[in-house]
C-alpha cells in the first residue's frame, strides 16, 4: 500500500479513537468513500500531508450533523470535562453541594459525596472532604473506592505515577510526593512542588517572593539547584525560568541539565507546545505577544495584544485591550486564518473552539462553537462561566463531548 494511503488511513483511525461518538456505519462509510475518492485523485502526485488533510476535512464534515446535540441532558448544578471516560458533576449549590462522577451514558457511577474533586488521571481522582481551609484530600479509583485516605491538606492530580501533596497551611506547610499506594516517596520538605513532567518537578525553597526555584528527580534528588526566581514545568524538553522579580524580571528557558538555552530576555513566556512558545515584550497592559522556536528565534513577531498557546495548529490572538478587543486565530506561519471578531474564545479541541461575541462578556452571554475554517458549527446558546471579571471559561470538547450549561443546569453535547 502506498505510504500516502497508509498515512491517511492512520489519520482516519486516529480520529476515530478520540471521537467517542455514537458512530453509525453510514457515517463511517461516508468518510471512507470520501477518502478513497480523494486518494484516487491525489495519490502519486500529492504529498501525504495533503492527503491526510483531505481525510481530516472529510471526517469533520461527516460528524457535523451530530455536533451540538445533547447526549446527556442538562441536570447537574456543575459539570467538568470527561477524563479517562468519567466526568465530575455536582449536585447542589456551589458551597454546599456534593461532587461525584458519571460515565459517558450519564449514569452516576460514583455518588455525589465529596466537597470537591479533580478529574481522573492515571486511574485515580483527588477528592476532598471538608472545606479548602480545613478539609483533607485523598484519592478514589474509578469504582469510587477510597484507595488513599483523605489526610493531606492539599493533593494534586497524579502525573507520571506521582502526586504532590502538602502537609500544613498554604503559608507554612511543606510539600512532598506520594505514589499510587499513598506512600510518601519524597518527604515533605519543600515550600512548593510542581507536577512531574518529563521526569522532573519544579521545587521552591523559600517564600513566593523571595524563594528560589530548582528541580528534583523522582527520587527527590535536587538535579537543578534552586537558583531561579521562578520555574515552570518541563514541556518538550525545555522549562521556562525567570531571573528577577515578577514585575521587572526576564524569562528564558533551560534544558533538563539546567543549562540556559534561551537567554532570559522576555517579559512573559508560556510553555512550549507544538514546537512554539508564546512570548511577550513589554508590560502586561501595553506589551505585544509573539512566538519563538526552540532555539529562541522569533518566528512570529510580537504584534498581538494577547496570544494563547497553539492547539491543533492554531493559536487564539487578541487585537485590542482585554475589555473591548477582539479575538481571532493564527496559524504557525503567523497568518490570521480566522479574523478577530470574538469577545472571547477558547483553544481548539477536537477540531472546535468555543466563541462568544458579546462585549463585555457577562453571565448572560452565550457561546457556541466554530471549526477551523471559522464556520459556526454550534449556534451560540450555552451560558458562559465568568471568573475574575474578564476570564472566559468554557469546557471544550474532550473525548467527544463538551460540558455546557443551559438554564443553570449542566449537561453534555456531542462532537
Amino acid at each position: 500500500m502506498p505510504k500516502e494511503v497508509m498515512f491517511a488511513l492512520d489519520q482516519l483511525l486516529r480520529y476515530n479513537r478520540i471521537a467517542s461518538l455514537k458512530e453509525t456505519s453510514v457515517r463511517v462509510m461516508s468518510s471512507v468513500i470520501f477518502l478513497v475518492s480523494s486518494l484516487l485523485v491525489l495519490s502519486g502526485c500529492e504529498k501525504s500531508e495533503r492527503v491526510a488533510s483531505t481525510v481530516r476535512n472529510a471526517i469533520h464534515s461527516s460528524v457535523s450533523a451530530e455536533t451540538g446535540k445533547f447526549v446527556i441532558n442538562p441536570q447537574f448544578d456543575d459539570a467538568e470535562s470527561f477524563s479517562e471516560g468519567f466526568a465530575a458533576v455536582r449536585i447542589g449549590e456551589e458551597k454546599s453541594g456534593k461532587w461525584g462522577f458519571i460515565n459517558k451514558t450519564g449514569k452516576v457511577v460514583v455518588n455525589p459525596q465529596f466537597d470537591s474533586v479533580n478529574q481522573f488521571r492515571e486511574g485515580l481522582a483527588q477528592v476532598r472532604i471538608g472545606t479548602w481551609e480545613k478539609g483533607k484530600s485523598g484519592f478514589i479509583d474509578t469504582t469510587g473506592k477510597i484507595v488513599i485516605n483523605p489526610q493531606f491538606d492539599y493533593a494534586s492530580n497524579f502525573s507520571e505515577g506521582l502526586a504532590e501533596v502538602r502537609i500544613g497551611s498554604p503559608e507554612k506547610g511543606k510539600w512532598g510526593v506520594i505514589n499510587k499506594t499513598g506512600q510518601i516517596v519524597i518527604n515533605p520538605q519543600f515550600d512548593f512542588v510542581g507536577k512531574f513532567s518529563e521526569g522532573l518537578a519544579s521545587i521552591r525553597i523559600g517564600s513566593w517572593k523571595a524563594g528560589k526555584w530548582g528541580f528534583i528527580d523522582k527520587t527527590g534528588k535536587i538535579v537543578i539547584n534552586p537558583q531561579f526566581d521562578y520555574a515552570s514545568n518541563f514541556s518538550e524538553g525545555l522549562a521556562g525560568v525567570r531571573i528577577g522579580d515578577n514585575d521587572t524580571g526576564k524569562y528564558g528557558f533551560i534544558d533538563t541539565t539546567g543549562k540556559i538555552v534561551i537567554n532570559p530576555q522576555f517579559d512573559y513566556i508560556s510553555n512550549f507546545g507544538e514546537g512554539l512558545a508564546g512570548v511577550r515584550i513589554g508590560d502586561n497592559d501595553t506589551g505585544k505577544y509573539g512566538f519563538i522556536d526552540k532555539v529562541g528565534k522569533i518566528v512570529i513577531n510580537p504584534q498581538f495584544d494577547f496570544a494563547n498557546d497553539f492547539s491543533e495548529g492554531l493559536a487564539a490572538v487578541r487585537i485590542g485591550d482585554r475589555y473591548t478587543g477582539k479575538y481571532g486565530f493564527i496559524n504557525k506561519a503567523g497568518k490570521m486564518v480566522i479574523n478577530p471578531q470574538y469577545s472571547e474564545v477558547s483553544s481548539f479541541s477536537e477540531g472546535l473552539a468555543s466563541v462568544v461575541r458579546d462585549t463585555p462578556v457577562t453571565k448572560k452571554s452565550l457561546y457556541g462553537f466554530i471549526d477551523k475554517d471559522g464556520i459556526e458549527r454550534v449556534t451560540p446558546q450555552f451560558e458562559v462561566k465568568v471568573f475574575f471579571l474578564d476570564f472566559f471559561h468554557t469546557l471544550g470538547f474532550v473525548e467527544g463531548m463538551a460540558a455546557v450549561s443551559v438554564g443553570g443546569k449542566h449537561g453534555y453535547i456531542s462532537r
